[in-house]
């Protein structure tokens, strides 16, 4: 992706002191404001042909996700199974955008997934730490992509933002941007450890600027994770990224977003904050391992008019 930036970002991304100046001269977040906006909206309720369709189009957008020590080829094939049909005894239901794995089980991923359009997102950059060497995660990326990852999801050096040295992880992005080749970057700002939101605000133009696809809340591995507030500033990001430059960037919350009525708030917020042509998962994902799980079972209560309960669907 080669981005021709207005006048203005293109200073700021010229050198360390440039980035220093606009990042921290971006309005400040107002904290009451942003939470009780994300607060409004998650009280919002939808009536039931609505709420079949947002379930569906959750379920469009879930990044399905095993990233554990103990994960094996099997399971990763399990899993690329429940992604192509997540509800095997309804085949209408939609499949998932993605399934996302460590690099050294990506390959089981793609050849599981050939051929049904489902993505796969492998980790990379030293995951979940960031704590390498550049050239350490830029292997990490390398394996990923010549595995057949179509999506690479890294995460930014949290110690050196915080230590304000914003040059340093812009050129991380950029340079681990360049080795994805054709897959497209999301970039995990690990907002639980950034500590206020002006960090997220900061963390996320930053990503925007170096060449990030998306913007990601979280690793998973870290607590809080994705939170509605802070998504609400990710999403402010790429509206204001949009309204500045006319390029589409994406979003995606993931880690500790497990129903169906938490999903649907995401959605609200999505259409409320960016905009309804950001309600697509080419711009906007859910990370998650049991998220799934809810939807599918709340989709059949839509359409039998009762519960159906765990017994009835794949539960990890």
């Amino acid at each position: 992706m080669t981005t021709t930036l207005p006048a203005g970002l293109a200073d700021a991304t010229r050198d360390d002191a440039g980035l220093r100046r606009f990042l921290h001269g971006l309005p400040g977040v107002d904290q009451v404001g942003v939470e009780a906006r994300a607060a409004s909206l998650a009280t919002r309720s939808i009536k039931k042909a609505a709420k079949l369709q947002a379930i569906d189009m959750a379920i469009s957008m879930v990044d399905l996700t095993t990233l554990e020590g103990a994960d094996t080829h099997g399971k990763v094939r399990a899993l690329a199974a429940k992604a192509k049909r997540p509800d095997p005894d309804r085949p209408e239901t939609p499949r998932v955008a993605a399934v996302c794995v460590y690099p050294d089980l990506a390959a089981t991923a793609v050849e599981e997934l050939k051929g049904t359009g489902i993505g796969v997102a492998s980790v990379a950059t030293a995951f979940p730490s960031g704590r390498s060497s550049r050239q350490v995660k830029l292997a990490d990326v390398a394996l990923a992509v010549e595995s057949g990852a179509s999506e690479v999801d890294m995460v930014i050096d949290r110690g050196a933002f915080l230590e304000g040295r914003y040059g340093q992880v812009f050129e991380e992005i950029q340079a681990i941007k360049e080795a994805c080749g054709e897959a497209h970057l999301k970039v995990i700002l690990e907002t639980g450890e950034l500590a206020t939101y002006d960090n997220v605000r900061r963390a996320s133009w930053l990503a925007l600027l170096a060449g990030g696809d998306f913007i990601k809340t979280s690793t998973g591995k870290v607590s809080p994770a994705a939170t509605l507030p802070v998504t609400h500033v990710m999403l402010q990001a790429v509206h204001d990224w949009f309204a500045l430059t006319g390029e589409l960037r994406g979003v995606k919350p993931a880690g500790g977003i497990r129903t169906t009525k938490d999903a649907i708030r995401y959605l609200v917020a999505v259409r409320e904050v960016a905009g309804e042509q950001w309600l697509t998962a080419e711009l906007f994902r859910f990370g998650a391992s049991s998220l799934l799980n809810d939807l599918v079972l709340q989709r059949r209560t839509q359409l039998d008019g009762h519960y159906s309960g765990p017994d009835y669907v794949t539960v990890d």
